[in-house]
């Protein structure tokens, strides 16, 4: 099991590492390509909509397949997205290409977190989420980075083709690892459920207010997210490589803080990691509507950095508070519904920045506050009691 573990983790590196090359810059591509700010709009909203639709799937083939088979499926897709954008360098592409690549962290994570559940006793669950959390911002660090030098050493449209490229081969060198993946323990759970809308009725109560804090949070997150680049690029006018530094300034405070932050929310509650968190999330927007110089984006970045403070504790308790017998199903169901419901900022955000930047990011921090406050109000942290099954299930 812990060759699985380190499999996973070097799978989540080499994959991550050749999205994030591209995928960062996107919206700059899709403008380039002709596509102007309603495209960026449309790949942002297509992203959490598509992440939404394909968590439960993912969470389902899990269950049903187990998590070696699902991922390596998983992997296939996002490859064959690269290949699409690879080969048709236009606007339009990027976006039918982005439906198969954009999304894979999505549909890969309930088999991830299902795979984490099974190797992992209950009181090192944060830490093992945090462990993947912390692997899986490396790429998201270095990435933007070497993204960044290929766009401003060999133009917008030469550079994100070779990131493409360097992304496709990444992947196919994550499959050889996925492949070596030992037995793991594949079985058919009675409880595997293939209807959504059942999943999402399962859901606990305890949940369910997680649930509806963490969909304000991401409205906050998502109205701005992908004019982020924009801002920084072409309004405060910095490079493409200025950017990737940025972006790697953000991973690198989130990896120092994972595993004592992991350490402290194992031995403790986790609702107040989640508060500060949420926290985190609502002021960046509002932060960096003020940032108009290189040293002030770093402080800014830093901040951003520092929203990660509680997301591993996050997805512990999201495992914590769902039924045993139906982990991977129930996350799926969970990340269903968030980002059903989270797409429409996407889009929305769009038409927002249309009207200003300023529109935009204050609107953002409307809807943060309002999830943290609900949250701290509301939210609780108690794990449902164990469900017996049927006799006829059992």
């Amino acid at each position: 099991m812990q060759q699985n573990m380190l499999l996973l983790l070097t799978m989540v590196i080499l994959v991550g590492l050749g999205e994030k090359m591209a995928e960062r810059f996107l919206p700059l591509y899709l403008v380039v390509l002709g596509g102007g700010a309603l495209s960026v709009g449309l790949l942002n909203g297509m992203d959490n909509l598509l992440s939404a639709l394909y968590s439960f799937p993912g969470g389902y083939l899990s269950d049903r397949l187990g998590y070696k088979r699902a991922l390596a499926v998983f992997n296939l897709l996002a490859m064959f997205g690269f290949l699409i954008v690879i080969v048709f360098p236009v606007w339009q592409a990027v976006i039918i290409g982005s439906i198969f690549f954009i999304s894979w962290t999505a549909i890969s994570l309930p088999a991830t977190m299902s795979m984490i559940a099974q190797i992992l006793p209950q009181n090192k669950r944060t830490m093992g989420v945090s462990m993947h959390s912390l692997v899986r911002r490396i790429p998201m660090a270095l990435g933007p980075l070497l993204g960044g030098v290929l766009i401003t050493r060999l133009g917008e449209v030469d550079g994100m083709r070779w990131a493409f490229g360097a992304a496709f081969l990444l992947g196919g060198l994550s499959l050889v690892f996925q492949q070596r993946m030992g037995d793991d323990g594949l079985r058919v759970p009675v409880r595997a459920d293939a209807s959504p809308l059942r999943a999402i009725r399962g859901i606990p109560p305890e949940l369910r207010r997680l649930l509806v804090s963490d969909i304000l949070i991401r409205f906050c997150e998502q109205i701005p997210y992908a004019f982020v680049v924009l801002w920084v690029v072409n309004i405060v006018g910095i490079s493409a490589a200025g950017f990737g530094v940025l972006t790697a300034i953000e991973m690198a405070v989130a990896i120092l803080i994972y595993i004592p932050v992991a350490y402290l929310a194992d031995k403790s509650r986790k609702k107040p990691f989640v508060l500060i968190t949420f926290a985190f999330f609502a002021v960046f927007p509002l932060l960096l509507m003020f940032s108009r110089s290189y040293g002030l984006l770093v402080a800014v970045f830093v901040v951003r950095g520092l929203k990660e403070f509680g997301e591993p504790t996050r997805k512990a308790l999201i495992l914590e508070l769902c039924p045993e017998e139906q982990k991977a199903g129930t996350f799926g169901a969970y990340y269903l519904v968030r980002d059903v419901v989270v797409s429409i900022a996407a889009f929305g955000g769009a038409f927002l920045w249309q009207i200003s930047p300023a529109v935009n990011f204050l609107t953002a921090f409307g809807f943060g506050v309002a999830g943290l406050v609900l949250y701290g109000l509301f939210g609780r942290e108690e794990p449902p009691e164990p469900r017996s099954l049927p006799a006829q299930e059992k």
